[in-house]
């Protein structure tokens, strides 16, 4: 299984009592679907699953499968933490209408590249679905060399990866260079995703898409059919905005957005997070009406 596009992450909206915005959820997964995205990710980072209970989770992963299901997209399901048989056991039990299972590198514990092939070989084979590995180092403290990702990637059942490096390293650049074909690369830091697709990424996972669906559809489009031209004129004109909305730790800012635009009731998160400063979601209202425009 290849997966190609645009996958949202969507935000787990509140209501002003603190309780799953539900109907918000439904919306905002349409709008994004009818925006060009190629499918939903659930309880992403963005989603801010672990701050969710248990039956909230649950509730999330029923929403978004039901949209998927009738729009005939793909649902990636974020499981899984940094013990290896709690994962595996969690990966066994997904949602039977999952396409694909997004499993972070372990963090905290510091294991060796080596206990990190083994954990996913684990994961891999006890998941029913396709698994993406979510390389995010500086969430985890666990930076990976190109080899060990090119091992990773030829696990049994391992899909892909949600690369998200912090930058376009020498690593970066020999993992592309090498990584086999059936096996997919999302983009997931969202100020360097042109870059990441201009070296081959085949889509990306990226959470300011919450706000600009159809111009971060656009920009992937633009990289995977050889229009250089648009791709780079689309990321240099949402670069602004990726770097707005992650002026404070996300979804902080994403979710001051979509209230003020009355996407979603209030622009609530949970503690130990804190709602955005005016200034952020002032700068981050500036730079949307550019993003906007750039969808094509």
């Amino acid at each position: 299984m290849t997966f190609n596009g645009l996958y949202v992450p969507l935000v787990t909206p509140f209501t002003a009592d603190d309780e799953l915005a539900a109907d918000a959820l439904e919306a905002l997964a349409h709008e994004v679907l009818d925006a060009g995205a190629a499918g939903l990710v659930a309880l992403g980072t963005t989603g801010e699953p672990t701050t969710l209970t248990h039956d909230e989770q649950r509730r999330v992963i029923d929403i978004c499968a039901r949209v998927c299901a009738e729009r005939d997209v793909t649902l990636i399901v974020g499981a899984g933490s940094n013990a290896t048989h709690d994962s595996a056991r969690a990966l066994s039990a997904l949602d039977p209408r999952a396409t694909a299972a997004l499993a972070v590198v372990p963090y905290y514990n510091r294991p060796s590249e080596d206990g990190v092939v083994e954990h996913f070989r684990v994961l891999a084979a006890a998941s029913p679905v396709p698994v993406l590995i979510y390389h995010i180092p500086y969430r985890t403290s666990r930076t990976l060399g190109a080899e060990t990702l090119c091992r990773l990637a030829e696990l049994p059942n391992v899909a892909g990866f949600k690369y998200t490096a912090g930058g376009i390293d020498e690593t970066t650049v020999a993992f592309l260079a090498r990584v086999p074909e059936h096996v997919s690369v999302l983009a997931g830091d969202d100020l360097f995703a042109a870059p990441l697709l201009a070296l081959g990424a085949t889509g990306a996972i990226l959470a300011c898409a919450n706000v600009a669906p159809a111009a971060y559809a656009d920009l992937i489009a633009a990289w995977r059919t050889g229009a250089l031209d648009t791709g780079r004129a689309l990321g240099n004109r949402l670069a602004p905005l990726a770097d707005a909305l992650f002026a404070e730790p996300n979804p902080i800012v994403v979710k001051a957005v979509l209230a003020a635009q009355g996407r979603i009731p209030t622009p609530n998160v949970r503690l130990p997070l804190l709602p955005a400063s005016p200034e952020a979601l002032a700068g981050a209202l500036a730079a949307v009406p550019a993003a906007l425009a750039a969808a094509i």
